[in-house]
């Protein structure tokens, strides 16, 4: 199917691109959720008339993406779990715990902004943690462990 991409989907395209994706893609993500619609003649004199709107739509959220990456960057926050005497946590430290602490030292970050491809911290001490704010815009923060 030949969609037209209202926004930057990651390995497919940029703003306005038209590509060719699986029907279900299209239509069971694609579409339900905005990010694209499908290529008439119709829909692309449409998208030609509101693409500025759209460019200038996300370039204010790229924007405001690399303000609160200026923010975080660099921060270091501190999550206490009980843990044995030789350092592993019991239970393990999650990305929505991470947000959590973040959240109460009033910064502004949703838990599915926190990356961890390594899966949940699992031992006591630091750890580099990678914050995706936008798709072009990461902030690196520190999450030290304690043990309670």
């Amino acid at each position: 199917m030949q969609i037209i991409l209202m926004d930057t989907v990651v390995n497919l395209g940029k703003l306005g691109d038209v590509v060719k994706v699986k029907d279900g893609y299209a239509r069971n993500f694609l579409i339900p959720t905005r990010r694209a619609r499908r290529a008439t003649q119709a829909n692309m004199d449409a998208f030609a008339v509101q693409k500025a709107e759209l460019e200038r739509v996300a370039a204010e959220k790229l924007a405001e993406a690399q303000a609160r990456a200026a923010k975080l960057e660099g921060c270091s926050v501190t999550v206490s779990q009980k843990a044995g005497v030789d350092g592993r946590l019991f239970g393990s430290i999650s990305n929505s715990d991470i947000a959590d602490a973040l959240v109460a030292q009033g910064l502004d970050v949703v838990k599915n902004e926190v990356r961890m491809p390594e899966g949940p911290l699992k031992s006591i001490g630091e750890f580099p943690v990678v914050l995706g704010l936008h798709h072009d815009v990461v902030a690196n923060i520190t999450v030290v462990v304690v043990g309670e």
